[in-house]
């Protein structure tokens, strides 16, 4: 007799949006036997194997991209089906697990996440903030959905998709003796105390490659402190430690409240992009693809980095 294909469908789209079947045992609340004979009488049913099983975890075959987007829809229709004869409204139910890097995390993700939740109560989300280079890290493990950063990288599995713009602008606190000026030259930069992101960080990899370009070296500046986070080193330009080139969006309430100073650097364009990224290997769930649906780019501030695809 063959299975009931409903709970085996639903185990077989949460292994692969989650791409563990020991994930997946837990979010079902089955053991991971359980999980695992689901999808062999699946496999068994259809007559074709539906996942990669590799020690790191499990990816989608060919066969099981195509069921997967079918699987899904079958799922939908049925709890679309059960709310329509019950007379109950349909909420999108799940799982959003996101990370992203310090600018992104910090200012441009809490509207949108606020929009995300008003539209989709019952999803529900978790953020991790850290630097670029985790979250690329998080990305391609599987361990997130998907990330926002302020640079590429990584493997050649992630795709990126243009997100918003930024801006890094060098920040002085009230009373240097640079406190009034607008520009100052690459040369007088490179004599200051700076203090920089740690490496991994996407602001501090666009310092560094602007100045690649200009012809000076990244060893050339003047770096007297790393922190690991933005408010740290705004926190220590204003204790006079010393200048740092920060995201505009996160020096804004400080420059506004004149408390710092943005400069321009003459000759330096730090305008950069600020991207969503994923994991092609891995199918998105329905609550990760809803959230790409709501995020829409914001008018670009530089010429835009070309899209890795």
């Amino acid at each position: 007799m063959a299975p009931d294909p409903l709970p085996h469908l639903e185990t077989f789209a949460e292994a692969a949006e989650r791409g563990s079947f020991s994930a997946t045992a837990r979010y079902l609340e089955l053991t991971q036997a359980a999980v695992s004979q689901r999808i062999h009488q699946l496999e068994a049913l259809l007559s074709t194997q539906l996942f990669h099983r590799d020690v790191g975890g499990v990816t989608l075959t060919e066969s099981g991209k195509r069921l997967h987007g079918y699987a899904r829809r079958i799922i939908n229709l049925n709890t679309e089906a059960w709310a329509a004869v019950k007379g109950a409204s349909q909420e999108v139910v799940g799982e959003l697990v996101l990370a992203a890097s310090s600018v992104p995390g910090q200012h441009l993700l809490p509207p949108t996440l606020a929009a995300f939740r008003k539209r989709h109560p019952r999803i529900q989300v978790r953020v991790a903030v850290s630097d670029t280079e985790t979250v690329l890290h998080q990305v391609e493990q599987g361990q997130v959905h998907l990330g926002l950063v302020g640079g590429q990288g990584g493997g050649p599995t992630l795709v990126f998709r243009r997100f918003a713009c930024d801006e890094l602008v060098l920040v002085v606190p009230k009373g240097h003796p640079w406190w009034r000026k607008k520009r100052v030259p690459v040369a007088e930069l490179l004599v200051q105390p700076l203090i920089q992101r740690e490496r991994g960080s996407g602001s501090r990899r666009c310092l560094e490659h602007t100045l690649e370009r200009l012809g000076v070296a990244a060893s050339a500046l003047n770096v007297t402190l790393e922190l690991g986070s933005t408010e740290a080193i705004m926190e220590a330009v204003l204790q006079g430690m010393g200048l740092a080139v920060l995201s505009r969006r996160a020096v804004l309430k400080e420059v506004r409240a004149g408390r710092l100073n943005s400069i321009v650097v003459e000759g330096m364009t730090l305008g950069r992009d600020i991207y969503i990224v994923r994991d092609r290997r891995r199918v998105l769930p329905t609550a990760a693809e809803l959230f790409l649906e709501l995020v829409h780019p914001e008018p670009e501030l530089a010429p835009p980095v070309a899209e890795r695809v």
